[in-house]
């Protein structure tokens, strides 16, 4: 079979268009032609654009009139309309996590410590809404950019899950590490929450991916969250955190810890934590307690290799790990990072699922899901943990 070539376009020059940008060199079963990159800040477009030998864009109506696909790869308070406008031209929209979200109400004070909610999840059931609908109007599709899918420990877990008919008792997962890239993550109005939607999205949609596996693998109908238990807190914004430079500590209005506990249809259950306040490196996890089996998927780190290096001169340009705060001493350094977190065998499937109509792991219901999950778990820990239904999609 002839490879078809696909024509393609990033939206934002950031952390996540360098990485999509170099796990689209990696795509095997198409031909990926990115025209061009856009980005509302300009030098910071150029640059991305020179440094590749692909175009900047002037506008995004100008990058979606030379491309088949779009890559959001912008802060999530403009996933919607990005994503959106691609539908609209029967295109398919590359979305990253989180899907959506509520980014406060258009002041330049808005504070995530003080309002209700419960106006974050209605605006974010509102926003999912409008992005299904859009989708189901389309041609095109939402290709939900969650990574933690398609890594090969869950993958393999997928595998087991199907062959074995096994019954998920437990699942109890993890991201942290001390503290995101990005500057704007440290406001409400721009992340949309802190570490329970910036990093509890990636463990929670393994959780609930894994679910829907087992639930149509048994009895044909995927299981669904039905209900949230959560705590947030702030550790790094009380009044007596001391900060010895190691963690990030500048959150204007965001949580940097928190714990959900979901329960699903069937009544068995996830506990997924997510956190700010981790040092040494991403540790990213998820354990899945079976009836006929148990399961430790080590995302990151993972002991596919250690080395001990005596001084940190020595790895002075040696990638190491992810936010590893020192490269002396003991590591796990990654020999593939990318691979071990599933970036490649995502784009490998998205890009598939486009030109040839192969069936998708990681989709825009799964996204939603995740989204109604997390907010309806910020209305939870609001009032201390209470348990509050979810809507499911």
């Amino acid at each position: 079979m002839k490879k078809k070539t696909i024509r393609t376009g990033i939206v934002g020059a950031g952390f996540a268009g360098t990485f999509h940008f170099g796990c689209l060199q990696k795509v095997y079963g198409t031909d990926v032609e990115v025209r061009g990159v856009f980005a509302t800040d300009t030098e910071q477009a150029s640059a991305f654009a020179q440094q590749r030998g692909i175009r900047a864009y002037v506008s995004l109506d100008k990058l979606l009139d030379d491309v088949d696909v779009v890559h959001v790869c912008t802060p999530p308070v403009v996933h919607e309309p990005i994503a959106i406008a691609a539908l609209e031209r029967d295109m398919f929209a590359i979305v990253e996590k989180p899907l959506t979200g509520y980014f406060g109400d258009g002041s330049d004070d808005f504070n995530g410590d003080t309002f209700a909610k419960q106006d974050a999840l209605d605006h974010a059931l509102a926003s999912i809404e409008r992005m299904l609908a859009a989708e189901a109007k389309s041609k095109g599709q939402i290709l939900y950019a969650e990574n933690w899918i398609y890594a090969p420990s869950i993958q393999k877990e997928r595998e087991i899950i199907e062959k074995t008919g096994a019954q998920i008792l437990w699942m109890h997962g993890e991201e942290a590490h001390s503290g995101s890239h990005a500057a704007t993550y440290a406001h409400w109005k721009f992340s949309g929450g802190g570490v329970m939607i910036g990093k509890g999205c990636h463990p929670l949609s393994a959780a609930l991916y894994l679910k829907r596996v087992e639930g149509k693998t048994r009895n044909g109908t995927p299981i669904r969250p039905r209900g949230v238990s959560a705590r947030a807190h702030a550790i790094t914004r009380l009044k007596n955190f001391e900060d010895k430079g190691h963690i990030r500590c500048d959150y204007h209005d965001i949580d940097d810890f928190s714990v959900m506990h979901v329960v699903f249809d069937d009544g068995t259950i996830a506990d997924i934590f997510a956190s700010d306040i981790i040092l040494g490196g991403i540790h990213n996890w998820l354990e899945v307690a079976a009836n006929n089996h148990r399961t430790v998927c080590n995302i990151n780190p993972n002991s596919a290799m250690k080395t001990y290096n005596p001084l940190e001169v020595y790895f002075e340009d040696i990638y190491v790990v992810e936010k590893t705060g020192t490269k002396q001493g003991w590591s796990n350094p990654s020999p593939d990072e990318d691979w071990f977190t599933g970036y490649p065998q995502e784009m490998e499937a998205f890009y598939r699922s486009i030109a040839y109509g192969e069936a998708i792991e990681s989709d825009s219901n799964i996204a939603a899901d995740c989204i109604s999950t997390i907010y309806s778990a910020y209305v939870s820990a609001e009032k201390a943990g209470a348990e509050v239904p979810i809507k499911t999609f």
